[in-house]
C-alpha cells in the first residue's frame, strides 16, 4: 500500500511567558489587564504536554518526537485526553503551523476541517467561500463547478447559500464547511473534533460520507475525536497521544480497549475525596463521602453476577426543598448516558431536607450489566434551582465477567444490558409438536 501521510521524528515547542502578541492592540489589552490586576488574557500555562503538573520551564513540548505513517485510502483515528496534543498534529499536517523540528511527507493535496469557520471568510457568501476554498487546495473554476450542487444539497443550508458565513449560526458553519472539505478533490483529509457541533443526523451523516470517501475514492482520513463509538465504526487503525507522545499505535480495537482500561486508569478512593474536597463550597449542602461497594471486590473492579451498592455521605446545612442527590451511569466506550436516578425518585412530592448528616444509597442488581468500562457522574442539586454538583467528579468502574466467562451468554451480544431474563415456551398446536 503507497504511503499518504509519513511522519519522523515530528515535535513542536512553544515558549512561554509574555512574548509579543503579534498586535498593537492585544498587547495594550495585555498591559490594560496587568494594570488593573487582572490575569493576562493570552498567558500560556504548561512546561510538558501533562496539563495536571505545573510546569517549570519557559518551554512547552506539545508533541515530543512523533512517528508515524499513513497508507492510502486508511482511515486512521486520532485520540487521547484534553492537551495530549491532537489538535496541535493536524493543523501541523494542515500547514496550519510549522513544526519545531521534524519531517512531514504528504503525497497529494490536503483538505482539513479544524475549527469552526477555518478556511471560510466571514464577509463572503457560502457559495463565495466554496471556490475561495477550492482555489486554496488548487482546484481551477470548472472543477468546482461540478462539485458545487453536491456540496450544497449535503449541506443543507441551500436557503442562505448566498448570505455571508458570518450570519451562519456554529451548525451551519460546520455543514458548509464538511461538504466543502469532503467533496472537494483532495488526497487526504483530516476532520478534527468540530463535527461535535452538528446535530445528531448530521454527524451521522458525515461519517457515512467519511467512510464512502476512504473506502469507495481511495481517500485518507485522520479523524480526531472523543467518541469512541464513531472512531471505532470508521477507523480500522487508531493513533493514541498522551502528553504529546504516541502512546499506542495500531488496531482500533485493541486501541479503544487499552485507552479505556490503561490510561484513564480507575481512581483511588483518595481521588475520590480529594476531588470532593476541591469543589467549590456551597451553603446548604457538602458531600462527605462517596462509595462504590460489592462483596467481595475493592468498589472498582466489579464483576457481573452481584450487586453494586452506590452511597453518599452529606451534610445538609439548612433547610432544603427539593434537594436531589444522584448519578449518571454511562457506558464509556459509546459515552451513552444509560440511566440517571435520583434518592427522592420514589416521592410523589418535593419534601423538604432539614439539617443533619445523612446517607442515601442504591442498589443495581446483579446480572445487568455486561462486562465493560462504565462512568459514575455525581449529580446533585436542588430541584429546577440549580446543581451543586454535577459533571465535576466522575468515578470510573470495570465490570468483568466471572473468571472471564459470561455465566448468561456464551456468545458475545451486542447492546449495554444482559439481563437475567425468565423465557417460558409453550407448544400451541400439541398435534404439530408431536
Amino acid at each position: 500500500m503507497p504511503v499518504a501521510i509519513k511522519v519522523e521524528k515530528l515535535s513542536k515547542a512553544y515558549q512561554l511567558g509574555e512574548l509579543g502578541t503579534g498586535t498593537v492592540s492585544r498587547d495594550i489589552e495585555r498591559w490594560l489587564a496587568k494594570v488593573r490586576g487582572k490575569e493576562d488574557p493570552f498567558l500560556k500555562v504548561g512546561e510538558t504536554n501533562d496539563r495536571t503538573v505545573k510546569g517549570t520551564s519557559h518551554v512547552v513540548w506539545s508533541l515530543k518526537d512523533i512517528d508515524f505513517e499513513v497508507g492510502q485510502g486508511e482511515a486512521v483515528g486520532i485520540i487521547g485526553r484534553n492537551g495530549a496534543g491532537k489538535s496541535t498534529l493536524l493543523k501541523i499536517l494542515s500547514r496550519v503551523t510549522s513544526p519545531t523540528s521534524g519531517i512531514i511527507k504528504a503525497r497529494g493535496r490536503i483538505a482539513s476541517l479544524l475549527e469552526v469557520g477555518t478556511g471560510f471568510h466571514p464577509e463572503l457568501t457560502g457559495k463565495e467561500n466554496i471556490y475561495l476554498n477550492g482555489a486554496i487546495l488548487g482546484m481551477r473554476k470548472a472543477e468546482i463547478d461540478k462539485k458545487l450542487d453536491q456540496i450544497i444539497d449535503f449541506s443543507g443550508v441551500e436557503r442562505y447559500i448566498d448570505t455571508p458565513v458570518k450570519r451562519y449560526s456554529s451548525g451551519m458553519y460546520v455543514r458548509l464547511a464538511f461538504a466543502v472539505a469532503a467533496h472537494l478533490e483532495s488526497e487526504i483529509l483530516i476532520v478534527d473534533e468540530v463535527l461535535a457541533v452538528g446535530d445528531a443526523e448530521f454527524q451521522k451523516k458525515c461519517l457515512g460520507k467519511m467512510g464512502e470517501v476512504s473506502r469507495g475514492e481511495g481517500r485518507t482520513i485522520l479523524f480526531v475525536s472523543h467518541n469512541m463509538q464513531a472512531v471505532s465504526t470508521l477507523c480500522k487503525k487508531l493513533i493514541l497521544l498522551k502528553n504529546g507522545e504516541i502512546a499506542y499505535n495500531g488496531n482500533v480495537k485493541e486501541g479503544l480497549n487499552y485507552y479505556l482500561t490503561t490510561l484513564d486508569s480507575l481512581v483511588s478512593r483518595e481521588q475520590i475525596l480529594q476531588s470532593i474536597s476541591k469543589r467549590k463550597p456551597d451553603d446548604a449542602f457538602d458531600l462527605l463521602d462517596f462509595t462504590i461497594e460489592q462483596e467481595g471486590s475493592d468498589g472498582f473492579e466489579l464483576v457481573s453476577n452481584k450487586p453494586i451498592k452506590i452511597r453518599f455521605t452529606y451534610l445538609v446545612k439548612k433547610p432544603v426543598s427539593g434537594l436531589r442527590v444522584g448519578f449518571d451511569l454511562i457506558e464509556k466506550s459509546n459515552d451513552i448516558v444509560l440511566f440517571r436516578t435520583f434518592h427522592d425518585d420514589a416521592f410523589e412530592q418535593i419534601e423538604t431536607v432539614h439539617p443533619g448528616k445523612y446517607y442515601s444509597e442504591v442498589v443495581i442488581e446483579g446480572n445487568l450489566l455486561k462486562q465493560g468500562s462504565y462512568l459514575i457522574n455525581l449529580a446533585i442539586g436542588i430541584h429546577n434551582i440549580r446543581w451543586i454538583i454535577y459533571d465535576l467528579i466522575k468515578v470510573q468502574i470495570n465490570i468483568n465477567n466471572i473468571d472471564g466467562v459470561n455465566r448468561i451468554y456464551a456468545d458475545e451480544r451486542p447492546g449495554v444490558l444482559m439481563p437475567d431474563v425468565a423465557w417460558t415456551s409453550e407448544a400451541l398446536n400439541h398435534e404439530l409438536s408431536e
